[in-house]
């Protein structure tokens, strides 16, 4: 069954969405109908199990390759001409996890003059993409059905008329979507091929493989902005909360190596300490022994990865300021939501080719592509250390 909208495309959202479309609205009498799992074609080598099979834990033989990155991207940029029809993930009704089916006839998003087409090799999975498929914030979401996905890495198969930079064969990674809530894409990256703008990517580092650049995007920059808006320099302290998780531990680095802070301290679980000491914590807190808000040491920033703004408040000093990325906010903390920006990859770039920056990927993974329920089921539970990762993809 084709991937088609059961309501009206908003045309300034999805102009190129009608067309290719309409001619199968007819097949869609429900929600619940359109998508159903079904087994990957022989050619690929792969099947997809049953969603019955595929929700339960330890029932999947995760799908792994032999081949290096470097094969793949090499595999995907030799890619001559691109199907109309593609592999992905797609959920055409909001709620839980159960919701996910996967599809083998979804059209290839069309590529707008400032986009690229680039055929995905990794994608990861943020806590925005559950809150999205839970109907957070279905106001000023793009129509159902939806594919998901945010964070890609890939290589470019097609570029659109006005791309200035970028080429066919480029390996590039990036956050799909310029605002997180606001119309996000309906074409995700949880499939085979994502269109993307040009401006919200940027080239993979080359000491990174794919599995550790899919994680990057929304993290880095969630965590880079959220340091510029609290106008945090060289020589101020701050305090993380969950600094294993996604965003905090790249907060851990950009605070202590880009932006030169003179004082890192990070909450954790204890089986997490010695990961927040290696990326630069001067003081790993584990919050099952000890609350922060009672520790005589105050920070000049509080970068509330967790939801504990009231408490967070406490552990500042007079005339500081509080990041508050999740939960009830409480003055003087803020909460902003990040702008995907490629330029801030590529001003990031250096330090993560340099080591001084590195990706965490969640030990669990990577989680194949027949993995995705899995996967989003085990993000849900926030017990995920650094990023979780869909690898490979078909």
């Amino acid at each position: 069954m084709m991937f088609a909208s059961t309501a009206s495309p908003t045309p300034h959202l999805l102009p190129s969405l009608s067309s290719p479309l309409a001619p199968h609205h007819r097949h869609l009498s429900t929600l619940s109908s359109p998508f159903t799992s079904v087994p990957i074609s022989p050619a690929h080598g792969r099947r997809i199990l049953p969603s019955s099979v595929r929700a339960t834990p330890g029932r999947v033989t995760p799908l792994r390759v032999s081949a290096s990155s470097q094969a793949a991207a090499a595999e995907a940029s030799a890619v001559s001409s691109v199907p109309a029809e593609m592999k992905a993930w797609v959920y055409g009704e909001y709620g839980g996890v159960d919701v996910l089916k996967f599809d083998p006839k979804v059209p290839v998003p069309e590529v707008k003059e400032d986009q690229v087409l680039i055929k995905v090799v990794a994608a990861a999975l943020n806590p925005v993409d559950a809150k999205r498929r839970q109907g957070k914030f279905k106001a000023t979401d793009s129509p159902l059905p939806t594919v998901p996905g945010y964070d890609v890495a890939g290589v470019v198969v097609k570029v659109g008329s006005q791309v200035k930079e970028l080429k066919e064969g480029d390996e590039v990674y990036g956050d799909i979507n310029e605002k997180a809530l606001e119309g996000p894409k309906q074409f995700g990256s949880l499939a085979e091929y994502t269109a993307v703008e040009e401006k919200l990517i940027a080239l993979k580092p080359k000491n990174i493989d794919f599995v550790q650049a899919a994680g990057l995007p929304l993290a880095i920059e969630t965590a880079y902005e959220g340091l510029e808006r609290t106008g945090f320099s060289a020589g101020k302290s701050i305090l993380i909360l969950n600094g294993s998780g996604g965003v905090g531990s790249l907060v851990i680095q950009l605070a202590k190596h880009v932006f030169g802070a003179s004082r890192v301290a990070a909450t954790s679980g204890p089986r997490n300490l010695e990961l927040l000491k290696s990326l630069g914590a001067d003081l790993a807190i584990d919050y099952t022994k000890e609350n922060f808000e009672d520790l005589p040491e105050k920070f000049d920033v509080v970068y509330d990865a967790i939801g504990q703004c009231d408490r967070a408040v406490k552990a500042v000093k007079e005339g500081g300021s509080v990041v508050a990325l999740t939960g009830a906010v409480v003055p003087p903390g803020f909460r902003f939501v990040v702008t995907s920006n490629g330029e801030v990859l590529k001003k990031l770039n250096p330090y993560l080719e340099s080591g001084k920056v590195k990706p965490v990927v969640d030990p669990k993974g990577p989680f194949s592509f027949a993995q995705v329920a899995e996967a989003f089921a085990y993000i849900e539970t926030n017990r995920a250390t650094g990023k979780v990762v869909i690898h490979p993809i078909p």
